[in-house]
């Protein structure tokens, strides 16, 4: 009788783990937490991880965990029409090694100034990191949220980028464009 019990409850065991199992998103494992997005995002821009918080609570209300996230500088300067450069590192969690990012784009709009600035953008949707390597249209004001940390969207098919800016600079204004994501650098925009 008391095998019966011990195998019984061997067996409420194992199907209890197979459930909890077959209810784990196995891409949960590729993403990054909040927790750990935030002291990245932190120690990245130099800020405290409250300010980090309150400026990504948009964001992942609105896409959830990134799979992967870009650390990078850019330079920027428009006068009606503006041009955009950067460099950076892209980070997916399934990848030990980076991988080196650049990228560039013209804008036009009603937008003066120059600005350089330290970027930190959450990528969505991204399963191999040779997918990045594409355009990516976004429109871009001048209104900076908490902290300093001023965030825009791009997209591209289901890759969606989440890049978050801080910097020197002075520049004011609206603009639409895009940015060309590529491995080598590439001084001509288009």
């Amino acid at each position: 009788m008391n095998i019966v019990r011990i195998f019984g409850a061997l067996l409420l065991c194992f199907s209890i783990s197979a459930a909890i199992a077959a209810d784990r998103d196995p891409r949960q494992d590729q993403t990054y937490t909040p927790d750990e997005i935030i002291q990245k995002g932190a120690d990245f821009f130099g800020v405290t991880t409250e300010s980090m918080a309150k400026a990504m609570e948009r964001v992942f209300a609105k896409y959830g965990r990134p799979d992967a996230y870009i650390e990078g500088s850019e330079g920027s300067g428009a006068f009606i029409v503006g041009l955009r450069y950067g460099e950076g590192q892209l980070y997916m969690k399934q990848n030990s090694a980076p991988v080196k990012v650049y990228w560039q784009g013209p804008s036009v709009g009603f937008d003066y100034g120059a600005n350089a600035s330290k970027v930190f953008t959450l990528v969505y949707n991204l399963r191999e990191s040779d997918k990045l390597f594409t355009r990516f249209p976004g429109v871009e004001g001048s209104a900076y949220l908490v902290a300093g940390i001023g965030i825009n969207y791009q997209q591209s098919g289901r890759i969606i980028l989440a890049p978050m800016r801080t910097g020197v600079g002075l520049r004011a204004g609206v603009d639409a464009g895009y940015l060309s994501y590529s491995r080598e650098r590439n001084w001509i925009p288009f």
